[in-house]
């Protein structure tokens, strides 16, 4: 299996957007009034030729730090059948490392608290007492943040 993950447009994330995070619901909203901005960052990760997971990430206020460079994830899709298989860290670790290099410290995000597993395994925090219903799903959501620390490496490929 060989992954790798690249910068794209946002509307290339749309209809994974729509099947994972919106039950492929038509009328969900996939879209963030920032995705066109220069600022937006939208990552992609592909097994081949075939979108299986995506996030974005926009410069953003802290709801901790309000001084602190900080970017907003939003948008984080693995696709079912690739969950569990380290995708969702290899997209998170893009992620991280281009928004500390573009001068983020902090990130932060609304996650679904059905994933909030998947962050703490990965360095994330929640913010006690943020518990909120999202407005756009109805589904139960946290705030979530983490403190960005320099890349590791610059690697963008998973084999094996």
């Amino acid at each position: 299996m060989t992954l790798s993950v690249m910068a794209v447009a946002a509307t290339q994330l749309h209809d994974l957007r729509r099947k994972i995070l919106r039950s492929n619901d038509p009328a969900g909203n996939v879209v963030d009034p920032r995705d066109d901005e220069p600022s937006a960052l939208h990552h992609a990760v592909f097994l081949n030729d075939r979108l299986v997971a995506c996030a974005s990430i926009y410069p953003g206020t802290s709801p901790l730090h309000a001084d602190v460079v900080t970017d907003e994830l939003r948008f984080v899709a693995v696709e079912e059948d690739m969950q569990g298989q380290g995708v969702g860290r290899l997209l998170m670790a893009s992620l991280e490392g281009a928004s500390y290099e573009r001068g983020a410290r902090e990130m932060w995000a609304n996650g679904r608290d059905t994933a909030l597993g998947f962050y703490r395994a990965i360095g994330w925090q929640t913010i006690p007492g943020s518990e909120h219903l999202s407005p756009y799903t109805g589904i139960p959501h946290t705030v979530i943040w983490k403190t960005l620390e320099p890349p590791a490496s610059s690697m963008s490929k998973l084999e094996g």
